[in-house]
């Protein structure tokens, strides 16, 4: 192994895995260090990874990963206690080349994107450690590696160390995250013959579908369940703010077993099997939470740098965006021989024009609005059930009479002037 690389990257997950393919396919000489056994084996993911921003660095990449099910519908669930208002989008084109996304599991589909990088001649290091960066006049010129004598030399060093990155922290890139800039999700795997998946979720052989659970699904927490069909399981999940986590003393794994024994959920579940169980902290601090993204010869990309759309579930794609991005910057910086943060920027820049911030800017205050004003998920989402409820139960009563009871109800609980202004800063928030 050389002592020195054109580029190190930290962490093989999707964002650092993006990274090391574009440099290597450019020619670089690229080192990427993983703590793990192997690439995959400490990712954590709701399922779903999204082809176009995929296809972007490996094309027609679907004709051979190992992925799970093509998902043709998207369902989403606003659940009470014994009742759920559905909403949701099915299409044909998703059940057709090139797809729209797919659930994948990432122990699989990790390693083979690191075998692509490899083949693309980039140096996997699995099972280390990094330490700290190793600095020289202010510039990240390596790492420090808990391998004996295990300084490695790089004209840049991209951080892609997830959530928890202390090396940007040692950097002082950015502080402590906070609890509200945090969520805690676990999951389970659950095994269900293929057939039974499929005829559980009205799907086409071979093809998948997601559902996305807000209000009890995380006990009115700001959060969200979450359902993935793959070809012989099904991962169910809850996720929510470790804040709120931390307010109520909640339980997670107490959480997640609430929500499967949901009468809405366990016919969905009946008789699986359970064979995996995870526990994963994701960004959740948004827009506003984005830290420093470049110094001199280092850049941060993926979860390291709060890259997650909470409010669309939306993760891998802009982790792999960010990454294929901080790639091309470093490749520029190489033909310019200039390592500079000032030359680096140009990461920093073509993120700002790329979707990933601009849907970071717009929901930047939603995630904080759900967590101050608890009555979005603990009392509209229980209310439009009851209003359902009593709309299609006929009794008798005239549907005008039961608007009227519908809308008495709601202004019982709450003045006009409060259901309005809450409506307000909710489409303030999300426009």
């Amino acid at each position: 192994m050389p002592e020195k690389f054109d580029a190190i990257v930290i962490g093989a997950g999707m964002s650092g895995l993006a990274a090391t393919y574009k440099m290597a396919s450019a020619g670089l000489s690229v080192a990427l260090i993983e703590r793990g056994d192997y690439p995959g084996a400490k990712n954590v993911m709701g399922g779903v990874l999204y082809r176009s921003m995929m296809e972007e660095l490996i094309s027609e990449f679907w004709k051979e990963a190992p992925l799970q099910r093509p998902v043709v519908e998207q369902r989403f669930w606003l659940m009470d206690e014994n009742s759920v208002v559905t909403t949701g989008y099915k299409s044909q084109e998703w059940a057709q080349e090139p797809f729209n996304c797919f659930t994948v599991f990432r122990g699989q589909f990790d390693k083979w994107f690191a075998q692509k990088c490899t083949d693309a001649g980039a140096v996997i290091v699995n099972e280390t450690v990094v330490e700290s960066c190793l600095k020289e006049k202010g510039r990240v010129v390596g790492v420090r590696t808990s391998r004996p004598e295990g300084d490695l030399y790089a004209d840049v060093v991209i951080l892609a160390d997830g959530v928890n990155s202390l090396l940007a922290r040692q950097l002082e890139f950015h502080r402590e995250w906070q609890p509200g800039q945090v969520a805690l999700a676990v999951m389970e795997e659950l095994e269900l013959p293929a057939e039974i998946i499929e005829e559980r979720f009205n799907l086409d052989k071979g093809m998948g579908a997601t559902i996305e659970i807000f209000g009890d699904g995380s006990l009115g927490l700001v959060g969200t369940g979450f359902i993935y069909t793959n070809k012989k399981h099904i991962s169910i999940g809850v996720g929510t703010l470790l804040s709120q986590i931390i307010e109520v003393k909640a339980r997670p794994y107490e959480m997640l077993e609430y929500l499967k024994k949901h009468p809405m959920v366990s016919p969905l579940i009946r008789n699986a099997r359970p064979v995996e169980y995870y526990a994963h902290l994701i960004p959740e601090g948004g827009y506003r939470a984005i830290p420093k993204l470049v110094g001199d010869g280092v850049v941060v990309a993926g979860d390291a740098a709060q890259l997650v759309n909470g409010i669309h579930r939306e993760g891998c794609n802009l982790a792999m965006t960010s990454g294929r991005l901080a790639a091309e910057a470093v490749i520029k910086a190489h033909q310019a021989g200039d390592f500079s943060a000032g030359q680096l920027s140009f990461y920093e820049e073509s993120l700002k024009d790329s979707f990933v911030v601009e849907d970071l800017k717009k929901y930047k205050d939603t995630t904080h609005l759900l967590e101050k004003n608890p009555q979005y998920m603990n009392q509209y989402i229980p209310f439009a059930n009851r209003a359902m409820h009593e709309m299609f139960t006929v009794d008798g009563v005239s549907k005008k009479n039961k608007q009227k009871k519908i809308m008495k109800r709601l202004f019982t609980d709450k003045s006009i002037f409060s259901v309005g202004r809450d409506v307000f800063r909710l489409i303030k928030a999300v426009k």
